[in-house]
C-alpha cells in the first residue's frame, strides 16, 4: 500500500462484521446515505445490505428482487436508493426499508445495438435505455445520468421522475465515444465524470454532453468519487493476455488500485500493491464511495475476476474499508 506525506489510509481489517448465516461473493456496489451508513449490493446472493458506520450490520433486503448480475447502488441526496441491475436491464429506485418507488427501462428487455450478449466489440452502435447498465448518479438539480454499458456505449440522461431526456456516445476510442462506460459521477458543477473502462480513461462532459476534457492517467477506471477538491478512483487490473484499447496486448498482470487525485488531474495518493489478498490491497476494486469522515469503501468482484477460477483463495477480501489518518 502506497501512501503521499499530505494524504494517506489506513485498511480497517475485518471490518464487516458479517451476520451468521449470510454469504456473499461479489460486492459490486457500495454508497453511503446521509447519516453514513453503507449500503452495499451483492452477487452470489444477490441482495442490498446495510451497515453502521463502524461495521455493525444493520439489516438487508432484496432477496428474490434481483438478477445474479446486480451492478451498482447509489443513494440520492433524499436517501433513496438506486439499484443498477444489469442483468434484467433495469434501474430500480426504492426506499430505504426496500419498497420499491419506480422502475426505469423494461425488465428482461435489452435494447438493439448490435451487441450478441457476451463480446464488447459487437457493439456496433448506441442505442436507448437500456442493455446491461453498469451505475447512476444524481446531479445537483436531481437529473438522473446512467452510464450503460457491458451491452451499450452510451449516457442517459433522466428527469428526476425517471424521463428520458438525452442519450449520447458511440462505440470507439475518440472523445464521446466508450468501450464501456462503466461508472459515473456528477460533481457539485454539474460537469458529468465517465469512467470509460476499456479506454482507460475518464471523460468530462457538460450537464448536456458536450465534450470537454479526458484524463487518461487512469488504468481501466471502474467508478468515481467526487468529495471536495479530491477525485476518488477504483481501478481494475488488467490481466496478462488481455487487451487494452489504449495500452494494446497486456503481457504481465496491472494489479488493481485505487488512485486519488487533485481536481486537476494531478496524484495525490495511491493505494496499490503485488500481493491483490493482502489486506489493503486490491484483487479487482469495482465501486468506491466515501462517507462524510472522508474514509472511502472499496467493494471488489473478487469472485468473478479468480475466485470462480481458482485463481485467488476463497477467503480473499470482497470489500475493504479504508480509514483517512491524514489530509492534504
Amino acid at each position: 500500500m502506497t501512501n503521499s506525506d499530505d494524504l494517506s489510509f489506513e485498511v480497517i481489517e475485518d471490518w464487516e462484521q458479517l451476520p451468521a448465516g449470510y454469504t456473499h461473493q461479489d460486492v459490486c456496489g457500495v454508497s453511503v446515505d446521509s447519516g453514513d451508513r453503507v449500503y452495499i449490493i451483492n452477487r452470489g446472493a444477490p441482495r442490498l445490505m446495510v451497515y453502521e458506520r463502524d461495521g455493525s450490520f444493520v439489516g438487508s433486503w432484496g432477496e428474490d428482487l434481483f438478477s445474479p448480475r446486480t451492478h451498482g447502488v447509489t443513494v440520492g441526496p433524499n436517501d433513496e436508493v438506486y439499484c443498477v441491475d444489469e442483468g434484467n436491464h433495469v434501474i430500480y429506485k426504492y426506499t430505504r426499508d426496500g419498497d420499491l418507488l419506480s422502475t426505469i427501462g423494461t425488465k428482461g428487455v435489452a435494447s438493439d445495438t448490435g451487441y450478441d450478449g457476451s463480446s464488447l466489440p459487437t457493439i456496433t452502435y448506441g442505442g436507448p435505455p437500456f442493455n446491461r447498465p453498469t451505475n447512476l448518479s444524481v446531479a445537483p438539480n436531481g437529473e438522473l445520468y446512467v452510464s450503460d454499458g457491458y451491452g451499450n456505449a452510451r449516457v442517459h440522461r433522466f428527469t428526476a421522475d425517471g424521463e428520458l431526456i438525452q442519450s449520447w456516445g458511440e462505440p470507439g476510442t475518440d472523445p464521446g465515444q466508450f468501450h464501456l462506460p462503466h461508472g459515473i459521477w456528477v460533481g457539485p458543477d454539474s460537469r458529468v465524470w465517465v469512467a470509460d473502462r476499456e479506454n482507460d480513461r475518464l471523460q468530462i462532459f457538460s450537464p448536456d454532453g458536450e465534450f470537454l476534457d479526458q484524463w487518461t492517467q487512469v488504468q481501466r477506471p471502474s467508478s468515481l468519487q467526487i468529495v471536495g477538491d479530491l477525485v476518488y478512483v477504483s481501478e481494475m487490473a488488467w490481466p496478462a493476455g488481455h487487451y487494452s484499447y489504449s495500452l494494446g496486448d497486456i503481457t504481465e498482470i496491472l494489479h488493481s488500485r485505487v488512485s486519488v487525485f487533485d481536481l486537476d488531474g494531478n496524484l495525490v495518493t495511491r493505494i496499490s500493491g503485488d500481493d491483490p489478498c493482502a489486506p489493503g490491497n486490491f484483487v479487482a476494486a469495482h465501486d468506491i464511495c466515501v462517507d462524510s469522515h472522508g474514509d472511502f469503501y472499496v467493494g471488489e468482484v473478487t469472485y468473478s475476476f479468480g475466485g470462480s477460477r481458482g485463481l485467488v483463495p476463497a477467503d480473499c477480501h470482497m470489500f475493504q474499508k479504508f480509514r483517512r489518518v491524514g489530509s492534504a
